[in-house]
């Protein structure tokens, strides 16, 4: 049995003690238990179309190249009409794409953001609400839903086609929490269904720190929780590989894009250092793996 000390999250969230019920933001009166329906007046589109919405911002776009989204996403099993799951969707990177795809197709998105207590925690998670709620025709009804150490379902039992961890298995390392992430969404998946994770990627051999301080987790941990949880290991893709990332950077995975840290966490930034060499070795190595759900 793998085991993770149960400690504070990097992200400096304080966990709440109760589970989120499952909610609706978008357009009023859904079921959250039932699969939601686009507009009748938008047509349906497919993931390049998402990817190249105009909606999505000049920044998300730059980072198409590194990410993938729409060849990922395919990879991860999302087909038109599915019911997903995105845990940890954070300032909607990955949702500005899904939702609108799956809005359109007759799909639903359930968003397990974090379950949080704080101030900062909070204002996160409104603002992701909010950006929702401000555009239903786009997003359609997205079910927001909680994932923590002591959350409750993050969508109805064995209704989900996909779920997807997408570079935040670190953080929940760090907080004591991995092992429940994959027993979540085994619970969320129907029999067949796939569990999609993209993760900065340690190098292989050596032994794993289980909080992976540096943001980097080792391929073979990662399949060794999937497989604990009841998970099958179906395939993995290159697809986000990166051979110039030697994962030997100062402040971790984060000396590199997006944020390109410049000193420790707490102090200031240093505007002595030089970012030169990380910018040019662009974001992160990354693992790009599919499970699937005995059944």
């Amino acid at each position: 049995m793998i085991h993770h000390p149960l400690t504070p999250s990097r992200r400096g969230l304080l966990i709440g003690g109760g589970a989120l019920a499952l909610t609706g933001c978008g357009r009023k009166g859904d079921d959250p238990g039932a699969a939601a329906t686009g507009p009748s007046d938008v047509q349906p589109i497919t993931l390049e179309d998402a990817v190249a919405g105009p909606w999505r911002s000049p920044q998300d776009r730059a980072r198409d190249a590194w990410r993938h989204p729409a060849e990922s996403l395919k990879f991860w099993g999302v087909r038109p009409g599915a019911e997903v799951v995105e845990f940890w969707p954070g300032a909607g990177w990955y949702s500005d794409i899904i939702a609108p795809y799956l809005a359109s197709t007759g799909g639903v998105l359930y968003a397990a953001d974090v379950q949080t207590d704080t101030p900062a925690g909070r204002a996160m998670v409104d603002a992701y609400r909010r950006r929702l709620a401000a555009s239903p025709k786009l997003y359609g009804s997205v079910h927001i839903t909680a994932f923590g150490p002591t959350s409750g379902p993050v969508a109805p039992a064995g209704t989900a086609n996909v779920v997807l961890f997408l570079r935040n298995l670190h953080d929940w390392m760090a907080g004591g929490f991995a092992e429940k992430a994959f027993r979540d969404a085994h619970d969320a998946l129907k029999p067949g269904g796939m569990l999609g994770v993209e993760q900065h990627r340690a190098a292989p051999g050596g032994v794993q720190d289980v909080l992976a301080k540096d943001g980097y987790v080792m391929e073979a941990y990662v399949k060794d929780m999937a497989q604990e949880a009841g998970f099958v290991f179906d395939a993995a893709s290159e697809i986000n590989a990166n051979p110039k990332d030697d994962r030997n950077h100062p402040f971790g995975v984060w000396t590199l894009p997006p944020v390109l840290r410049t000193a420790p966490p707490g102090q200031p930034p240093n505007p002595k250092f030089d970012t030169a060499k990380y910018k040019a070795i662009g974001e992160s190595d990354r693992m790009t793996l599919r499970f699937v759900k005995k059944g």
